[in-house]
């Protein structure tokens, strides 16, 4: 260990009974080294730039139209970029047990704004999501997330072994459901998003798996009752059974023709034809375009950044040195690796339409800045791992 290696060090002296100065130099290299992972931040770099090239192919046309400007939404996601980056950078000198002290306030943020959404939400698109602070539009339900992950990486790890009793969870299962309820009301899917978190972070510390179980059913259940006792959504699972029969199946059918007419290695980047007819290329829909204008083969690459982005939040989240600040890495990377599966599976009609975006790479304000916020989270943790050389 860490400490082992120092003493050993330290009990390497001279005749004297003195460290050498060669071995008192080494010693201080040892205590004061640390690890940062400048890796996370190349993928994620590299994530940025392959999703402000796609956002521009994507919505040049109708910014063209709507604007009078081709890269109209690019220039706004990168301010939105820029002010992520400054956010990483601050956040992640910032010892991440701040958050972890906090995580009741933010819990409590989160939910009151969530509760606000509903009754003083702006409509975009017939969904009542946002709310308007001056000239800043907030996503709550982004939020949310966040603060799902801070607040129970506390609550697990002060529960220490009480996560394997089915009695003990009862709490932490009611504080989801309660964060959960006013979320599902206006976004069903960032719900399941949510839900999909805190059940992978408690996946990571419970060995109770027929309690894993039961949570899995009643998840089940709860998202059929919403589905049920909503007549749009139950709409939805008309439309993905056989989208050429509704109206509403217009985006799906859009998206698949531009996957299909892709082919291997696509029709070259900005030859696409399928931007100027799928709804939301630029949002739900941009992984349509991807795989219209650079084939099977740059939807592969994009895959497999994912995953080399991933794999660097599993390094740190199995390296940090204790439970709350691999719990928070650990929720972090289910919510993004959720929210990329998802998608991909909505854009292929694998399962019923609804609006998830795809990280780093869907034009987006709020889930941007707060991810990236997010990401300097996990980098601050990453600098609590001790690195010897």
């Amino acid at each position: 260990m860490a400490e082992q290696t120092i003493q050993r060090t330290k009990n390497h002296k001279d005749q004297g009974g003195r460290l050498s100065s060669r071995r008192m130099i080494r010693l201080k290299k040892l205590e004061s080294t640390r690890y940062f992972d400048y890796q996370l931040i190349f993928y994620m770099v590299i994530l940025l730039a392959f999703g402000m090239v796609m956002l521009y192919s994507a919505s040049s046309y109708t910014a063209s139209l709507s604007y009078g400007d081709a890269a109209y939404w690019v220039k706004r996601q990168l301010i939105f970029s820029m002010g992520g980056f400054f956010l990483m950078f601050i956040i992640s000198k910032l010892d991440y047990h701040f958050w972890i002290r906090h995580a009741p306030i933010i819990y409590v943020l989160a939910f009151g704004l969530n509760i606000l959404v509903i009754f003083a939400g702006v409509s975009r698109n017939g969904s009542s999501r946002w709310l308007q602070m001056g000239p800043i539009q907030l996503q709550p339900s982004e939020l949310a997330k966040a603060a799902a992950i801070v607040f129970f990486a506390r609550l697990f790890e002060e529960m220490g072994t009480n996560v394997d009793k089915a009695k003990k969870l009862v709490v932490p299962f009611f504080l989801i459901v309660l964060l959960l309820i006013p979320i599902a009301a206006t976004n069903l899917s960032t719900a399941v998003i949510l839900a999909g978190i805190w059940f992978f972070m408690l996946l990571v510390v419970s060995k109770n798996r027929k309690v894993m179980l039961t949570i899995v059913g009643v998840g089940l259940a709860a998202v059929a009752g919403f589905i049920t006792f909503a007549g749009y959504r139950s709409d939805r699972i008309k439309i993905w059974r056989d989208p050429t029969k509704y109206e509403k199946g217009y985006q799906t059918l859009q998206g698949l023709y531009a996957i299909g007419s892709g082919g291997i290695f696509g029709k070259g980047l900005g030859a696409g034809m399928q931007k100027r007819f799928v709804p939301e290329a630029r949002n739900d829909m941009i992984f349509s375009l991807i795989c219209e204008e650079l084939g099977l083969f740059g939807a592969v690459i994009l895959i497999i950044l994912f995953i080399l982005f991933l794999y660097r939040l599993y390094f740190i989240a199995t390296n940090a040195v204790d439970l709350s600040g691999s719990l928070i890495v650990v929720g972090i990377m289910a919510q993004i690796a959720i929210q990329v599966v998802l998608n991909i599976a909505v854009v292929t009609n694998t399962i019923p339409n609804t609006g998830i975006t795809l990280p780093f790479i869907s034009y987006g304000g709020t889930a941007l800045i707060i991810l990236m916020g997010e990401i300097g989270i996990a980098l601050n943790v990453s600098r609590s791992i001790n690195f010897y050389a």
